[in-house]
């Protein structure tokens, strides 16, 4: 068996992420691992006329969105390291299975950690999963995390 050394755990700091994470710290601690925690922050695109916004009010909702997004961050980086593990926060914009993979790829991560919404019927049609789309292009092993 690959020893694990690295692991990638990605949150979108849901219900589902939190149980996903504790999966993680016992995995971390269990296999002195270092963990790069991922969040991947998606910036609001209008794609209707009646969506519009300004400029300047797109521009606010996505930088409060991101300071946020850090916010969460540190918490569960300082909440990781709290706990013995040794863990670094990261942030990226863009398509979040996409960024997933490739910060796994980049970090070579010897496991990914996410979880899953446990989405059905149309809900999944529409929004897809991440937690899937990792799986099947992931260039290590993935543990998903059912979060209900």
């Amino acid at each position: 068996m690959t020893q694990i050394r690295r692991i990638l755990f990605a949150s979108d700091f849901s219900k589902a992420s939190a149980k996903a994470f504790a999966t993680t710290g016992t995995l971390a601690k269990g296999h002195r691992a270092d963990v790069t925690i991922l969040h991947v922050f998606t910036p609001f695109v209008p794609t209707a006329p009646e969506q519009y916004l300004a400029a300047e009010a797109l521009d606010r909702l996505n930088l409060e969105t991101r300071r946020w997004s850090q916010r969460q961050l540190a918490k569960l980086t300082d909440k990781a390291r709290t706990s013995g593990i040794r863990a670094a926060g990261l942030i990226l914009e863009g398509d979040p299975a996409q960024q997933i993979v490739r910060t796994a790829k980049s970090k070579r991560a010897d496991l990914i950690v996410v979880g899953t919404h446990g989405r059905t019927g149309l809900n999944k049609l529409f929004l897809g999963s991440v937690a899937q789309r990792v799986v099947a292009t992931a260039p290590c092993p993935v543990v998903i995390v059912r979060g209900k």
